[in-house]
């Protein structure tokens, strides 16, 4: 599924317009970056958590080349699924 299928289903399931209900995913989603960018956790109770994890720098090793590398320190987004989500996907 794909985010205007969840729009149309969304709006189906609510009976409200799917401009409304794009405007609250679009809503929830940049909300959930904007607290991520400032290293916010986001949890939603029986779903899960989003969060950052902060990799450091590190020597690695090119797989084609076998050229030794240097790989760049990075903030990496995280999702953890929440107890009721993983026992609804079993």
């Amino acid at each position: 599924m794909n985010k205007s299928q969840l729009i149309n289903v969304v709006a189906e399931k609510t009976e409200m317009k799917k401009k409304e209900v794009e405007l609250i995913v679009d809503t929830m989603i940049n909300t959930i970056y904007d607290s991520l960018k400032s290293d916010d956790k986001v949890t939603i109770s029986g779903f899960g958590t989003f969060e950052t994890k902060h990799r450091q720098e590190r020597s690695g090793v090119n797989p084609k080349t076998g050229e030794k590398i240097i790989v760049s320190e990075a903030i990496l987004p995280i999702f953890k699924a929440g107890k009721t989500f993983k026992e609804e996907v079993k």
